[in-house]
């Protein structure tokens, strides 16, 4: 079964600011006249924004839980996390968006406790809390759930 992650308003502004910064920062030296007229200087500068901002995106907006026979699959970009069913001891809501190992892009969502992952807990933000708690309840039936 699949969950997407749920994206909230406050994130979409949140990553538009991002954007913004990495726009001034990678094309100011544009607004140099004697770099305006480098068209090679140009390219490159058009390429890091590109690069940046396209990995930023992919990264944050690609994010899905899929849960397995054995453990649950969190994937946003390149970064995963297998955590094993049996590694899971409990979960809670959360609105931490920017503390914590996080996999998520809403203030309301979920924090996994367990025995696999960095600091010993994931957030996640699935857009139906309630069937993924259902679905993770029913592969770890000893779960401690705090609401």
């Amino acid at each position: 079964m699949v969950f997407r992650s749920k994206i909230d308003v406050f994130y979409v502004n949140f990553m538009l600011i991002v954007v913004l910064i990495i726009a001034l920062g990678s094309l100011f030296p544009l607004f140099i006249e004697e770099v305006r007229n480098e068209w090679i200087a140009v390219l490159i500068l058009v390429s890091i924004f590109i690069v940046l901002v396209s990995f930023i995106l992919w990264t944050n907006f690609t994010v899905k839980y899929i849960f397995y026979r054995d453990y649950l699959f969190i994937k946003g970009g390149p970064f995963k996390s297998r955590i094993p069913y049996k590694n899971i001891t409990e979960v809670s809501r959360t609105t931490a968006i920017f503390t914590g190992h996080r996999i998520m892009s809403s203030r309301d969502g979920l924090e996994i406790f367990n025995k696999t992952t960095f600091l010993g807990s994931i957030k996640i933000s699935p857009r139906n809390k309630r069937e993924f708690i259902i679905e993770l309840k029913k592969r770890c039936p000893n779960i401690k759930i705090r609401e």
